[in-house]
């Protein structure tokens, strides 16, 4: 595990650039709480690499910039591939000779005898680099689901790659906004990649590769969508195929030389890796954080979990007080302004484990791959509106539209008439686009959320309702929330952090499972709650989905309420934001006329974010990072 930047040149030099070897150096430093035990650069007239590593696996060979074939190839690798060992076996049958035990070695190995198909053979979680000096060939790749970050910007001189945004941001040179990007985000509280807010980085998204030869433009190109194929079987079956699969998944992520912990939330899935993994190791430890605020604390029931399970478990209660003296860190780690509040505790429990462990299990991902919000019961509540005729459609929206807001039963059939498409953008649904007409001074009618998942909707056409909102969950909402915030929450404490779910062998079997195994008997993950029923303790089975509530609605109207007001007074945003809308939104709030929170929460993000990386008149002090 570990951050890495790299540059390449346009044209080759003559001579390595010792201006761009100093300026790779600093880049490198930047992001050095990726990876505290080692550093190690590599220079030739066209290339710069950097690397910064956390020990995970104590390989002989681990440090990296890694050459292989006589020095032909170097690697730059973040990330474990969990096949490695067979796919060396394999490529040592074939008559392939390897100087480490490393999986990075077995990557740039499997390049040099598959190309670009090597992609389609690893299975983990990745972001790497690879230059061939023979053909003057870069090659870089992303893992199918985004676990692992991959920024990059190219300039008139050349091109800069980077685990993170900040490496190539280090210059006093501004960074214009990308107004575009902007209104995205306040619809969905993130950036949806591969837009950035800084307009002249770009993410690399998931499941796709980069190639760059001298004297060709950069190509991008895809080697993995996520699709859903249901086909029809018993809940048995099904049980089975995910027991299978989970307990081979969460083995092969417990491969480790240092101590292995987990994040234990008071929901199935999490309770679920942790059940799970105590039968590859008794002695796991668990993390748990909660909230004084009644409704908001999870402590207790992650204890009682842990002690039926029977392990150890850590808890931190998190105060506003320390969550505002840690949120400029906390934006600064997480490169695009980004105002999901599980942020909060996603930080606080990495730094908690990372006292007693380097890698952590969590459970994200179930969700989108099983069918586990809340939301993806609406298909079935409004199912009767599909035999309603257009016409009637219409008809039925123009009355509800003129219906009082508070009356019961507008809702219902505004949803029911509306498409799919227009009403469900994902799991975070912040401001409509007549709202934002409110708030952002620089609104475009051009630029709408439907950019964004209209093509995904246009991929997905011939599934079902169901199946539909998990693939915009997994595009926008997993990949730009949910992975952003889990990686650099832990990165910012030198913790690695494993994802048995998002494993592609999990998937296979997630993708196979018919909408009536998801969201069935009155509930979601269907089918996977009965395949753990008798792992995780019953009082787990069926609880209400809570993750690590923040209460950010209650702490706005009190303990944060001046912290906020100084936010907004402060930040140098009047180009871009209705500062006094925004402050009408924190006052009906605060009156209690209307929860307003998540929407505040959105804009003080975007604002604290700016003063941070734009007006840089909020320093962020690091600590230092933590060394095995």
């Amino acid at each position: 595990m570990c951050g890495f930047c790299g540059y390449i040149a346009r044209n080759p030099h003559l001579e390595p650039d010792n201006h761009e070897q100093n300026s790779m150096t600093s880049r490198a430093e930047i992001i050095n709480h990726r990876g505290p035990d080692d550093v190690g650069y590599y220079t030739d007239n066209q290339v710069q690499l950097a690397f910064r590593r956390l020990s995970i696996i104590d390989l002989a060979g681990g440090h990296q910039p890694l050459p292989y074939e006589n020095d032909r190839y170097y690697i730059i690798f973040n990330g474990e591939v969990y096949n490695y060992v067979e796919l060396r076996n394999e490529l040592i049958m074939k008559g392939f000779s390897f100087e480490t035990t490393s999986d990075t070695e077995v990557i740039v190995a499997l390049y040099a005898d598959r190309g670009l198909d090597c992609v389609n053979y690893l299975r983990g979680m990745f972001a790497f680099i690879i230059w061939d000096k023979q053909d003057k060939t870069l090659f870089a790749a992303r893992d199918h689901f985004g676990i692992k970050p991959f920024y990059y910007m190219e300039q008139d001189n050349g091109i800069f790659f980077a685990s993170e945004m900040k490496s190539l941001l280090i210059s006093d040179e501004t960074h214009p906004i990308e107004e575009k990007a902007l209104q995205y985000y306040l619809t969905f509280q993130f950036v949806p990649e591969p837009n950035m807010l800084a307009g002249n980085v770009r993410s690399l998204e998931p499941g796709h590769y980069l190639i760059k030869k001298n004297g060709k433009p950069l190509q991008n190109k895809a080697f993995w969508h996520p699709t859903f194929a249901p086909v029809n079987q018993s809940i048995d079956d099904a049980k089975k195929k995910i027991q299978d699969v989970l307990i081979d998944s969460v083995k092969i992520h417990m491969r480790s030389d240092v101590p292995v912990g987990a994040f234990l939330s008071s929901g199935i899935d999490s309770t679920s890796i942790v059940a799970l993994a105590k039968r590859f190791n008794e002695k796991i430890k668990t993390f748990t954080v909660g909230f004084a605020s009644k409704g908001y604390n999870e402590v207790d029931v992650a204890r009682d979990s842990a002690e039926k399970l029977g392990v150890e478990n850590y808890a931190l209660e998190i105060t506003p007080e320390m969550c505002m003296k840690e949120m400029p860190k906390i934006v600064w780690h997480l490169d695009n302004p980004l105002a999901d509040p599980a942020a909060i505790p996603n930080y606080f429990v990495a730094r908690e484990a990372r006292k007693q462990v380097k890698v952590v299990l969590s459970g994200e991902g179930a969700d989108e791959l099983f069918g586990g919000y809340n939301i993806y019961r609406e298909p079935l509540s409004l199912k009767w509106f599909d035999s309603v005729p257009e016409l009637g459609k219409n008809l039925l929206h123009a009355l509800a539209s003129r219906l009082p807001d508070t009356l019961k039963g507008r809702s219902y059939l505004l949803r029911g008439t509306t498409p799919l498409s227009k009403r469900y953008v994902g799991n975070a649904f912040i401001f409509n686009e007549e709202e934002k007409k409110y708030v952002l001074k620089t609104f475009s009618e051009n630029t709408s959320f439907t950019d964004i998942t209209n093509p995904i909707y246009k991929k997905a056409s011939g599934n079902n309702k169901l199946d539909q909102m998990q693939l915009v969950d997994i595009e926008t909402w997993l990949r730009g929330d949910i992975l952003v915030v889990a990686d650099r929450m832990t990165m910012a404490h030198s913790l690695e952090l494993r994802v048995p779910f998002l494993d592609t062998n999990v998937f296979d079997v997630a993708r196979s499972l018919p909408a009536s195994l998801k969201t069935a008997q009155g509930t979601t993950k269907y089918a996977f709650r009965e395949a753990m029923r008798g792992i995780v303790p019953d009082s787990i089975l069926f609880r209400k989905k809570l993750g690590f509530p923040v209460p950010i609605r209650i702490w706005l109207k009190d303990e944060m309420h001046d912290w906020a007001l100084k936010i907004i007074h402060d930040s140098d945003t009047d180009t871009y934001i209705n500062k006094s809308y925004v402050l009408k939104l924190l006052d009906d709030h605060c009156s209690g006329k209307i929860d307003n929170s998540r929407k505040i929460w959105t804009v003080l993000m975007f604002m604290l974010w700016h003063q941070i990386y734009i007006e840089k008149t909020v320093s962020v002090e690091h600590e230092p990072a933590l060394q095995s």
